[in-house]
Formats: structure tokens, C-alpha cells, sequence
């Protein structure tokens, strides 16, 4: 399997996490602490749309911890595009606030990746 983030083929299970595009860290800063605990528990484990959840290398995915675009992107340049629409989509999808320096570095991105367009489909 080729992962998103590096872009590494792993054929150990062992070496796979699962992550969230949006970490839990920083959807209940942008929002989800006001939601229920049912809502929050909806959010974790979203298997409504692809890009909530996806399948990393266990190194990569620690080195994300949860940080978002303003302080980490995917090492493999080539997912980059991807990675910024998905943290949209997924922003949106969950009506996740998005801080000012956030959105400059989703903007800056954005600016290198045409025709990325994001659709969305609204949780709930």
C-alpha cells in the first residue's frame, strides 16, 4: 500500500497507523468541545468520508503528532495538494473554525495546487 503524507509503500501492518487528517487535538480547538459527546465520538471515528481517516506510516504520522498546516506538511510534496483540500473538506464536513495563520498557510498552499477543487459533504 502507498500512503498518503510520504508516499512510502508498507507491506507490515505493524508499521501502519491511522490517522486523523484533522487531529482530536485540533478539532476540539476549533470547535468540538462545544459539541456533544456523541458528536465528538462521531468525529473520531468518521467513516462517512474517505479523507477523515486515513492510512499513514506509524514514523510519519508521529511526527505529525497533532499539528495542522501552519506547523506541518506532508514530507512527500506531492500530497501536499491533497492534504490541504482533505483538512478543508474535513473542516467544513464537521463546521470546524479555521484560525487566521491556519488560513494563511491553507491559501499560500492552495495557490500552488489548480484545479483541486473540494467537495464537501456535511456530516450529520
Amino acid at each position: 500500500m502507498v500512503l498518503a503524507y510520504d508516499n512510502q509503500y508498507i507491506d507490515a501492518p505493524g508499521r501502519l497507523d491511522v490517522d486523523h487528517r484533522v487531529p482530536l487535538a485540533e478539532a476540539w480547538d476549533s470547535g468540538a468541545k462545544e459539541r456533544t459527546e456523541k458528536e465528538r465520538e462521531e468525529y473520531a471515528n468518521d467513516l462517512g468520508d474517505d479523507r477523515s481517516l486515513v492510512a499513514v506510516s506509524a514514523k510519519t504520522n508521529r511526527s505529525k503528532a497533532d499539528q495542522g498546516p501552519s506547523t506541518w506538511m506532508p514530507p512527500f510534496e506531492g500530497d501536499r495538494c491533497d492534504y490541504v483540500a482533505d483538512w478543508i473538506a474535513v473542516k467544513v464536513r464537521w463546521q470546524l473554525a479555521i484560525d487566521p495563520s491556519e488560513e494563511a498557510t491553507l491559501a499560500e498552499n492552495a495557490t500552488r495546487c489548480p484545479d483541486s477543487p473540494v467537495k464537501v459533504t456535511l456530516a450529520r
